[in-house]
């Protein structure tokens, strides 16, 4: 005896709709006028955005936007700070998160936007906090001491 699905007279078409788009503000369309910045469409679609946590995000932007046509730039790191409203921790921090995702070289003078690599390169394991550390050392002197 043939099965019979749960919902005969339900049949599940798959639609593909494809949005018309129209111009919304025609006294206001983008042009290209002096500098051009340009983020690749695969930034987005093969994960390299939802690889970015946000001060990478935040410094990856601004780099795109204050780079030439090579992707080179020299904003000093106070500048960058300041207009990213960042910390000289948190910039330092995304910096070389972007430098090991190898998204940006950095001489310590120049930074240049690279060609996006062929697949978004994963975070390394987390570090161990600081108190996590604390902890097992406390647990490690207990132990020795004959703690159970």
């Amino acid at each position: 005896m043939s099965e019979v699905p749960p919902y005969p007279l339900l049949t599940i078409i798959k639609v593909s709709i494809m949005i018309k788009k129209k111009i919304l503000d025609p006294d206001r369309i983008r042009r290209i006028d002096g500098g051009f910045s340009f983020i690749p469409h695969r930034f987005l679609t093969e994960g390299f955005l939802a690889s970015l946590g946000q001060k990478e995000i935040l410094l990856y932007l601004f780099l795109i936007l204050v780079s030439d046509r090579n992707g080179l730039s020299f904003y000093a790191y106070d500048a960058i700070c300041s207009l990213l409203k960042l910390s000289a921790d948190d910039y330092i921090e995304a910096r070389d998160g972007l430098i090991v995702k190898d998204l940006i070289a950095f001489d310590g003078t120049i930074f240049q936007v690279l060609d996006l690599p062929s697949k978004p390169i994963e975070d390394a394991p987390p570090k161990e906090s600081p108190s996590h550390i604390t902890n097992l050392i406390q647990q490690s002197l207990w132990e020795a001491q004959g703690g159970e």
